[in-house]
């Protein structure tokens, strides 16, 4: 009885995380007027580098004559990009964890993902 319970009440938690997850895709498709939420993530990613990374990383995401890398041409490993603003680098680069919202980190990847150079 009580195992059945507790499966029951998992499977109710994982229907309405996943609701969650939906609204919150859809609430984020709806910034984007043409309701693509991939857009709306490339959107989101390039306003918050715009507001926090591009001072120092530059516009275009390369400041040539600084120490900071070349963000086009970071490694396609997203599990290092996410720790690297979390948690910051080498004393040069600040932590950005208690700043950026882990949607506004995920947007970042997207955005700095797609200017990748090959």
């Amino acid at each position: 009885m009580l195992k059945d319970t507790l499966i029951r009440t998992a499977a109710t938690f994982a229907v309405v995380a996943g609701l969650a997850v939906a609204s919150l895709a859809t609430a984020r498709a709806a910034d984007e007027p043409n309701g693509d939420p991939v857009q709306a993530q490339l959107d989101h990613g390039k306003a918050t580098y715009a507001e926090k990374c591009s001072h120092c990383h530059g516009p275009g995401m390369m400041n040539s004559g600084t120490i900071t890398p070349d963000l086009r041409a970071f490694p396609d490993d997203k599990m290092r990009f996410v720790t690297t603003v979390k948690n910051g680098k080498n004393n040069k680069m600040p932590p950005w964890g208690d700043i950026l919202s882990e949607d506004e980190i995920t947007d970042l990847w997207a955005y700095i993902s797609s200017r990748r150079r090959p």
